[in-house]
């Protein structure tokens, strides 16, 4: 099908929530904010899921403690995605800092049925006086339950926190039916000689 046709017809069942990938239609049902974000930088692409998949686990890019240098801390956030039968599919990120490696996959847990991310927490260094060093975001944790909204637990890469600033508040969960399925990150381009922070916000979307 032309893709204006594809557009077009899913404007019409679903209005702004609408997104077009890769020819395939996807609603986006909700997005997943948090208040304690930061705001240096700009939002980067928002990054989907394919078609029938969503995030089964993910991974962060962190810039180890700097001592008395410039602290990044979290740099980026990958989702890993995944089939309603648990099978790996691909990996989406949106935006990556320039500083740190990343850290390795945390996974939703996979008892009775296969469990998705459906909500998260942000853990925030907040603004710094005067010429002290700003860091902004520095680690992410998440919630997963199955579609039903059963099997809640928590999942958070060890050792559960980042080294600077605290947790905000868990954001809303998806609805039922639905998880997250892609991501959109606030990052700050590099300053070099200034004071870099890297990743300041992210938001999640939730697909039926």
């Amino acid at each position: 099908m032309d893709i204006l046709k594809c557009l077009a017809i899913c404007s019409l069942l679903y209005g702004s929530n609408c997104l077009l990938l890769d020819e395939n239609l996807r609603k986006v049902d909700k997005t997943l904010t948090v208040s304690n974000g930061d705001a240096f930088g700009a939002w980067t692409t928002m990054e989907l899921c394919p078609p029938e998949s969503y995030a089964i686990g993910y991974d962060m890019k962190i810039e180890p403690d700097q001592h008395s240098g410039d602290d990044t801390a979290l740099n980026s956030i990958k989702l890993i995605c995944g089939s309603k039968d648990g099978h790996y599919g691909s990996t989406v990120t949106s935006g990556e800092g320039s500083w740190g490696s990343w850290v390795g996959s945390t996974m939703c847990s996979y008892s009775t049925n296969q469990t998705y991310l459906t909500s998260f927490a942000l853990q925030v260094e907040l603004l710094q006086p005067g010429d002290r060093d700003d860091v902004a975001a520095t680690y992410v944790k998440f919630w997963c339950s199955d579609l039903d909204m059963k099997d809640e637990h928590e999942i958070a890469h060890p050792p559960g926190h980042g080294l600077l600033g605290v947790y905000g508040n868990q954001s809303e969960k998806c609805n039922p039916g639905t998880a997250i399925c892609g991501l959109q990150t606030n990052i700050e381009a590099p300053i070099f000689f200034g004071d870099d922070t890297a990743l300041n916000n992210v938001r999640f979307f939730c697909c039926p």
